[in-house]
């Protein structure tokens, strides 16, 4: 998908409504269709980049920024005190929309949702995982 199709493009560029709650030259926040819970919010970057391996470190820095902004107005507007902020990358990470992009969830306590589910590592696999990863860097 280029950045003519990507809905969160057609957003970013005032092509398609949304309820944005913030903007500056370099991203852009605006409440999620369907929210987790009331203020959930979606902060792009406004170049097209489907997700954090494309995405430069630069551009991530700025979204940030605005996740850092945005997510004082969400717990000060809404006396919100507790948020996950997640992203996910591909479509077996949940990617539904392939523009980069980063929730930031209002939670409340008894709301419904949990986190996921962790599982312990077998004999020897933690420090074998940890040197893949450390030789790939």
């Amino acid at each position: 998908m280029n950045d003519t199709e990507c809905i969160f493009c057609k957003i970013a560029r005032g092509e398609l409504p949304a309820e944005k709650v913030y903007e500056d030259a370099d991203t852009v926040a605006f409440l999620d269709i369907k929210p987790v819970n009331p203020g959930h919010t979606l902060i792009i970057p406004k170049a097209h980049y489907v997700n954090i391996f494309e995405a430069p470190e630069e551009t991530l820095a700025k979204m940030m920024h605005t996740i850092k902004v945005v997510s004082h107005g969400i717990k000060d507007g809404l006396g919100i005190d507790n948020m996950n902020i997640g992203m996910n990358n591909g479509a077996d990470s949940g990617q539904v929309v392939f523009h980069a992009h980063i929730h930031l969830m209002p939670r409340h306590k008894d709301d419904g949702y949990g986190l996921w589910h962790g599982k312990p590592y077998e004999p020897g696999q933690a420090h074998e995982v940890a040197e893949k990863i450390k030789k790939a860097l």
